[in-house]
């Protein structure tokens, strides 16, 4: 739900800020929060894919470098915290690398204990030509310890046959068959109008026309981080993406009255996210609300004349 209000920007850390912008290498940044300081820390990574802010390397260099951000990670998470890592695949001359699956042991080896496998799919994107087209990303949920935060009643999904009863004989005879507040969803969702459980979580990702469009290449959709924020912190928790981008895990923080820390190394993604957070203050951020059903074209639309960008604006 988008609301207006006013949110404290630092861009030092400071546990009185709603947003903290930390510009420069997280390698770096992650130095300056305090241990234990933050509850979930959710991003999607450098991929090692050749996009534009990255340089491409051998997996190895890729690992080699990307270690040390992670043991600041599990420094700084809270004890009843969780990191949700987000993850495509890298491909080098056709063949696919699962980075889900490669990242795994270097999570365990820290002490992190994986609760899911959630896989994200989506209708758009690259046309594979010597393969299949790739249409989902995994995120992995791992928790610190056995003691976490979550709230499942904040995720729960509309009963199948919510006026089932129970119909054997017994105490139970007579009465609902499932909880009134809905079923537990499974660990692989699909993003329907008002039913987050089947097989899939459909999101949009971030192309073309998508309302939260900005000129960064790979972004995280604001829906996806929401879910995450909803089920697995409380208000006022502290929210961390070190690779933050334009701010998308920032954004779904703040506007559901969580704390967010941003690491970016590009001043212009973090001017962008800096707007962003001034949109979602007035009321007029672009944004694809949580559970919107997605679009499905019948054909028969007429093409409109309007310039793209008022379209980004004002529809959302």
């Amino acid at each position: 739900m988008m609301y207006s209000k006013s949110y404290k920007i630092s861009d030092n850390y400071s546990n009185e800020a709603d947003a903290v912008f930390l510009f420069g290498d997280a390698s770096e940044t992650l130095k300056t929060i305090p241990d234990a300081s933050v509850k979930l820390i959710i991003t999607s990574p450098p991929y090692n894919l050749d996009k534009a802010y990255e340089n491409k390397k051998s997996l190895n260099e890729y690992f080699e470098q990307i270690e040390p951000i992670l043991q600041n990670l599990i420094r700084v998470l809270s004890d009843d915290g969780s990191l949700c890592w987000q993850v495509g695949n890298y491909v080098n001359k056709g063949e696919v690398f699962p980075l889900d699956i490669l990242y795994y042991p270097y999570f365990k080896e820290m002490g992190f204990k994986l609760r899911n496998r959630i896989i994200w799919t989506f209708e758009h994107g690259l046309h594979g030509k010597k393969r299949l087209s790739g249409r989902y990303e995994t995120l992995l949920w791992f928790t610190k310890s056995d003691e976490y935060t979550f709230n499942l009643d904040s995720v729960r999904v509309p009963s199948k046959y919510p006026g089932k009863r129970n119909y054997k004989p017994g105490p139970n005879y007579g009465k609902p068959s499932g909880n009134p507040l809905g079923k537990n969803p499974s660990d692989v969702w699909k993003i329907m109008e008002r039913d987050w459980e089947s097989l899939f979580w459909d999101i949009p990702n971030v192309k073309a026309n998508h309302p939260e469009k900005t000129l960064h290449p790979c972004q995280f959709p604001i829906e996806l981080v929401e879910r995450c924020v909803l089920a697995l912190t409380n208000e006022g928790d502290m929210v961390l993406d070190p690779f933050s981008g334009v701010g998308s895990a920032m954004l779904a923080a703040l506007q559901n009255s969580r704390k967010a820390i941003g690491c970016e190394k590009e001043s212009q993604y973090i001017d962008i996210a800096k707007e962003r957070v001034n949109m979602l203050e007035s009321g007029k951020l672009p944004y694809r609300p949580l559970g919107k059903p997605i679009h499905k074209p019948s054909g028969k639309e007429k093409v409109s004349q309007r310039p793209l960008e008022w379209d980004l604006v004002t529809n959302f």
